[in-house]
C-alpha cells in the first residue's frame, strides 16, 4: 500500500438485517439515510497514524473503491474516508473506539 492508503476486506453479510423489533429488511429495501458499514482492515500504507491490520473501520460505502487481488475483493481508501476505528489493541483505554 501506498502514501495513507488502506486495504479492507469487504462484508459478506451484506443481505438480510434484522430490526431491533424483529422485523426482517431485506437487501433490497431502499434507505432512506446513508448508512455506513464496518469492514477490517487487511493492510495499510506507511504514512497512516491511526490505523493499523486488524482494526474495524466504518466507512461510507458509495465513497469505496474495489479492487480483485486473487479472486478475493477488497475496499481501497485513504485515511482520511475512515469515520471510526474500532480496535482491540485500545481495550485498555477507554471504550476502544473513537471518533
Amino acid at each position: 500500500m501506498l502514501h495513507d492508503r488502506i486495504l479492507c476486506e469487504t462484508e459478506t453479510d451484506a443481505g438480510e438485517r434484522r430490526s431491533s423489533g424483529g422485523i426482517v429488511i431485506p437487501a433490497t429495501a431502499a434507505m432512506g439515510a446513508k448508512r455506513l458499514s464496518w469492514s477490517r482492515v487487511v493492510a495499510v500504507g506507511p504514512h497512516c497514524r491511526t490505523v493499523v491490520a486488524g482494526d474495524k473501520v466504518l466507512y461510507d460505502p458509495e465513497d469505496k473503491a474495489e479492487v480483485e487481488v486473487s479472486g478475493e475483493v477488497y475496499v481501497v481508501m485513504r485515511e482520511r474516508d475512515i469515520h471510526a476505528v474500532a480496535a482491540e489493541r485500545l481495550a485498555d483505554e477507554a471504550a476502544g473506539l473513537y471518533l
